[in-house]
């Protein structure tokens, strides 16, 4: 029986892989605000930058730095025997690969959507067409292993933003999200990333401490990644989703609070859906700001936090 995501991603911890590492973080100065918010039922985190620290400050498959892009491809196609199954230039493996990437992945993020959103694309997706022009060159996958195309294209993918962005739980996150689970307050994910994002996410966490069982900790029902989704934020139909899911669990709007560090694109939103906002301003990298909108009664957010532990005494119990 091949291995699940959660599995193959266990397999390669025991093999003692270089991955990228997260700078130092450089702290902001910052006076929190974290008087409770009444009738918190309900918390929604934004995953990488908020709840992990990562290598870009957010979620990204095409990073400014194209030497990044240059070493994740090169080390995924050794990791995974690409090389003699693909059409082949002058020059390291990776140059024959990058083009193809590039064009695919833009191919993907300029499909047509709904008025109002912005696509986005799933890495899985994109690893999925890469591996279509390898068959044309009789690639052969170890399904023993790896399980069929769209099983095996899943964890490429992890494989890859593994090797290409770096990242490590924010400070206190699992300490929170447990005891958020102990009060028996509903938690979900609203963020950027693919189908391997809730596996990487707690792969991060489990480095730094052991969370409650899944069941008790993501009860909420709404667990979206923007690659999945085919949107990403500010599109108001994630937000729109995400209340419509938690509606179904009989949580309104205005009961849930939405935890990132970003302020236009995932706070203002998720304010304009009805919920209850707080920004985290914990270090520089990934932090999304405007004094404009911080000012502004319309679109500010309710509450300031400096640290994750912070969040425990938003929520009256």
């Amino acid at each position: 029986m091949s291995l699940s995501l959660a599995e193959y991603a266990d397999s390669l911890e025991q093999r003692n892989l270089i991955w990228p590492r997260v700078a130092a973080a450089v702290p902001v100065a910052a006076n929190a605000s974290i008087r409770p918010l009444a009738g918190v039922r309900a918390v929604l985190w934004d995953v990488y930058g908020t709840l992990l620290r990562v290598t870009d400050g957010q979620y990204t498959i095409l990073p400014a730095e194209e030497l990044r892009l240059q070493i994740a491809l090169d080390k995924t196609i050794h990791e995974f025997n690409m090389w003699n199954h693909m059409y082949r230039k002058p020059g390291p493996p990776w140059q024959s690969m990058i083009g193809i990437y590039k064009s695919t992945t833009e191919r993907l993020q300029s499909r047509a959507s709904a008025r109002g959103d912005i696509t986005d694309v799933s890495l899985v997706e994109v690893w999925r067409q890469l591996i279509d022009k390898l068959f044309e060159k009789e690639y052969v996958i170890n399904e023993e292993l790896y399980g069929d195309v769209d099983e095996f294209a899943e964890k490429v993918a992890y494989f890859f933003h593994c090797s290409l962005q770096g990242m490590e739980a924010r400070e206190g996150a699992v300490s929170v999200m447990s005891d958020l689970a102990g009060r028996e307050i509903r938690q979900g994910c609203l963020s950027e990333g693919s189908e391997f994002s809730l596996v990487q996410m707690l792969r991060s966490l489990s480095a730094q401490g052991v969370l409650p069982a899944l069941h008790e900790v993501f009860s909420s029902g709404v667990m979206l990644f923007s690659g999945v989704q085919g949107v990403r934020k500010p599109s108001q139909s994630l937000f729109r989703e995400a209340v419509s899911r938690l509606r179904q669990s009989g949580i309104s709007a205005e009961e849930v609070l939405y935890v990132s560090c970003r302020l236009m694109t995932d706070l203002v939103p998720a304010r304009r859906a009805g919920m209850k906002t707080a920004l985290l301003v914990a270090e520089k990298s990934g932090l999304e700001f405007s004094r404009e909108v911080v000012q502004n009664p319309e679109t500010r957010p309710d509450r300031l936090l400096t640290s994750l532990s912070q969040v425990i005494s938003l929520v009256q119990l």
